[in-house]
């Protein structure tokens, strides 16, 4: 299931606004399909990042799939424990499993991305 309160891209990343920055992580369905995730590559605090940009990536048993930023901002904090657990995507995508916060650049940005019933629709079709 995926939290109301969150938004949502295409690319099955969610944001989750605390403040002035977002959350960045992988949707439910993203860790299902890609399988068990044996690495997660993120991007450095301090790097500037732009909506649809490749910004890291996640490997699993099954694939390598690139990670894109849904907001324009500046990548102020890693989730460093992943280095070593990155398997939490899978058991946690919502809590623990977060990869990146972000100071926004444009908090208008969040208004194009999906709420969770258009999310819900887009992984039903």
């Amino acid at each position: 299931m995926n939290p109301e309160d969150l938004k949502y891209t295409p690319e099955h990343e969610w944001l989750r606004i605390e403040g002035d920055a977002a959350v960045i992580g992988i949707t439910d369905y993203a860790q299902e399909q890609l399988g068990d995730i044996v690495y997660v590559g993120l991007p450095a605090v301090g790097d500037t990042i732009d909506p649809g940009a490749s910004i890291g990536e996640l490997e699993s048993t099954k694939s390598v799939s690139d990670l894109f930023a849904p907001v324009p901002g500046v990548v102020v904090e890693r989730n460093e424990s992943l280095e070593q657990n990155p398997e939490v995507v899978n058991s946690d995508p919502y809590g623990e499993g977060w990869l990146i916060k972000v100071t926004l650049s444009d908090p208008n940005a969040v208004d194009a991305l999906l709420d969770g019933a258009a999310y819900r629709a887009l992984i039903s079709e």
